[in-house]
């Protein structure tokens, strides 16, 4: 759904240097940020950046912390479940 911004959303951003209002619903106190696209795709692709760094520190913290599976664990498992020939040694 696409809405249309009113003239006191307008002005607010205009006269907001970064760019950014925060609107509240006065009927469910829900509290609403309202910014342009492009800072709201730049903010998106660093959470995303974020939460890919977390998750490759969190492998190089299982790896060091010895909680790994051995490629051959893997690949056995991979191969029965979806009904493959085991490699041959």
């Amino acid at each position: 759904m696409k809405t249309s911004l009113s003239d006191e959303q307008r002005r607010a951003l205009d006269q907001e240097p970064e760019g950014v209002i925060v609107v509240e619903d006065t009927q469910t106190q829900k509290v609403y940020f309202l910014t342009d696209a492009d800072l709201h795709q730049r903010a998106m692709e660093a959470l995303q950046k974020q939460e890919d760094h977390t998750a490759i520190q969190a492998g190089i913290d299982d790896m060091e912390a010895g909680r790994v599976v051995p490629f051959e664990e893997v690949d056995k498992r991979i191969r029965e479940k979806l009904g493959l020939p085991q490699r041959q040694s």
